[in-house]
């Protein structure tokens, strides 16, 4: 109190730094609806891709700063740029890189703040898991995140998530997936790199299998994957696909009313994740060790490459290096064990 009035006291204010791919961002949203629930006064700023923004739709005291990495603020002289608008509207607490790489080291220099943590990645035991010199479960890629607020002084617990509620499907979403009540199921048959691929003739073999029972919601993006997606819907009865149909905010509202998430080590995967849906994983030349496991999934929904035929797995972990012969690892995995491991879920 002073001079007889009651002083506000400002929340302290986190600026969170997570600019990189769909899965990466996917992956800090468990993370951050914690932080929100564990430690309410805290306000947070999450500066991101402009696209990403629906990802945090639900998550309270979070606002997104977008940011555009290919215009305006491309290059040294956008991050600059960054900063300033940042520095304007803001006085942060606290910065969490949970990036950390070159271009938030570069907006570090430019961004008005002293407390300033950056994740640790874990380089050098990732780099022994995938030549082979280690082989047991790494650090998780959402606790790395978590022990970032942990040395700002806000330990979470991230033993008992919560999610949001299954999203109302307006009319557009309708009008492309549907009225029916079969009990629906996502595949997201594509990833970024080949070896980390379910061979399609193989995801063509799922796909008929379970849609003579359950009403299956193909994703993906781009016109060549719209296109293969488009042929196996117009070959199967009971496939919808949606890839290039719906907003990303409306794709996420059909994730979040599909019983179960058919995907890659790949974003889809960690989008159903975020918002609660069981997913399970097929893994080729990638592994779960490697820490990059959809959140709060059991151990065995991950689907995982015969070892004994390719033992160097895994090769990388993102899944763009791998040997001569490799490239078709997740084969090594039958439709049959597939479907088989849905419907025991379902």
């Amino acid at each position: 109190m002073k001079d007889g009035k009651v002083m506000q006291i400002k929340p302290k204010h986190i600026l969170v730094i997570r600019l990189s791919a769909m899965g990466d961002v996917a992956m800090t949203i468990p993370v951050l609806r914690a932080l929100t629930e564990q430690y309410p006064e805290l306000k947070i700023t999450v500066l991101t891709r402009t696209f990403f923004t629906p990802f945090f739709r639900d998550i309270n005291n979070v606002t997104v700063f977008p940011a555009d990495l290919k215009g305006e603020h491309k290059g040294v002289f956008g991050l600059y740029k960054l900063a300033r608008q940042l520095n304007k509207e803001n006085r942060f607490y606290a910065i969490a890189d949970l990036h950390n790489v070159l271009r938030s080291k570069i907006l570090k220099q430019f961004i008005r703040c002293k407390r300033f943590v950056s994740i640790d990645k874990g380089r050098k035991d990732k780099r022994a898991l995938t030549k082979g010199r280690l082989f047991k479960q790494l650090t998780t890629t959402r606790q790395r995140y978590a022990n970032v607020f942990a040395t700002l002084g806000y330990p979470l617990d991230l033993s008992n998530p919560s999610f949001p509620k299954k999203a109302d499907l307006n009319e557009n979403i309708e009008a492309v997936v549907g009225k029916d009540s079969k009990t629906m199921i996502g595949i997201a048959p594509f990833a970024a790199h080949k070896g980390k691929q379910y061979p399609l003739n193989l995801m063509k073999a799922v796909i008929e299998s379970l849609s003579k029972e359950y009403k299956v919601v193909l994703f993906g993006g781009g016109d060549e994957e719209t296109a293969i997606l488009n042929a196996i819907a117009s070959a199967n009865t009971g496939v919808v696909n949606i890839a290039g149909k719906l907003s990303l905010e409306e794709e996420m509202d059909v994730i979040s009313n599909v019983e179960i998430m058919l995907s890659m080590d790949s974003g889809n995967a960690h989008m159903a994740a975020m918002l609660g849906v069981k997913v399970i994983t097929i893994w080729g030349v990638t592994h779960p060790y490697a820490g990059f496991a959809p959140f709060n999934q059991p151990s065995d929904y991950a689907l995982l490459s015969d070892r004994d035929k390719y033992p160097k797995i895994p090769t990388s972990v993102y899944g763009n290096k791998y040997p001569e012969g490799y490239e078709n690892a997740a084969g090594s995995i039958s439709p049959e064990t597939v479907v088989e491991k849905i419907k025991s879920v379902i």
